[in-house]
């Protein structure tokens, strides 16, 4: 398979704290790899160091074989590597369709807003949103809200697309509902990697997972490997009921 995200020996230190140390792998083309640990492990920084927020203090990344390390968001954007937010904040005056078109334009994808708008409906589309794209993005509930964050994704065009929490606060009915329009995603070629604290979720919909704690990179497998591994669930649940489970493997 070919590697389309390479991070090597990646580390961001915050004063004396190390947020992300020393983490190594790959991501191949067409996968969809879940991102999971426990809270305060350091997925985010992790993202945020792949897509420009913050440079990595030590390491390497390649994107698509281009050195991305210290790369402007913007132009790590416009290589084809888009994100969603955890939190999702929409500009207070900004409409709908308007929200999506500007990722079009950030990406340079439309030559301008009529053509953006028309890329954004093409997107509030496939999402579900097409009949509120004149609302104000801002009046939404939260579940499309998070739905307007991967329109205004793919608006973008990525090759590969990072999903933080993008079902997080959500009812089984949105989290199902989302589940479904990620696959969609997947199957026109995107590559995704899943951010998501609900382990039923990231199981069913991951090829692989990647497990940090403390910042550092601890298993790595396809899901079935991954909870059997006894540094995972010492870093979920507690050594001792890892001790106690004669199923986990070392």
């Amino acid at each position: 398979m070919t590697a389309l995200l390479t991070l090597d020996g990646v580390s961001r230190r915050f004063g004396g704290l190390k947020a992300v140390d020393d983490v190594s792998f790959d991501v191949n083309e067409s996968e969809i790899v879940g991102l999971i640990g426990p809270n305060g492990s350091g997925k985010t920084t992790l993202i945020n160091l792949i897509t420009g927020v913050h440079p990595a203090t030590a390491g390497h990344v390649h994107f698509d074989g281009h050195d991305i390390t210290r790369q402007r968001p913007y132009r790590i954007a416009r290589l084809g590597l888009a994100r969603t937010f955890q939190i999702v904040q929409p500009f207070q005056r900004m409409t709908v369709v308007d929200k999506v078109a500007a990722g079009a334009l950030f990406c340079g994808h439309a030559s301008d807003v009529r053509e953006a708008r028309a890329i954004a409906r093409e997107h509030l589309e496939f999402t579900g949103l097409a009949d509120m794209a004149h609302r104000p993005a801002a009046t939404l509930t939260l579940a499309r809200r998070k739905r307007l964050e991967l329109a205004k994704s793919l608006a973008m065009r990525p090759r590969l697309l990072m999903l933080d929490e993008v079902n997080a606060g959500l009812n089984p009915t949105e989290i199902e509902e989302a589940l479904a329009i990620i696959r969609k995603i997947a199957e026109q070629g995107v590559t995704i990697i899943v951010i998501e604290h609900l382990m039923k979720v990231v199981l069913s919909i991951s090829h692989r997972l990647v497990v940090l704690h403390h910042g550092q990179l601890i298993a790595q497998g396809t899901p079935r490997e991954v909870v059997a591994d006894k540094r995972v669930i010492e870093a979920y649940l507690g050594a001792k009921y890892a001790a106690g489970n004669p199923g986990v493997s070392n």
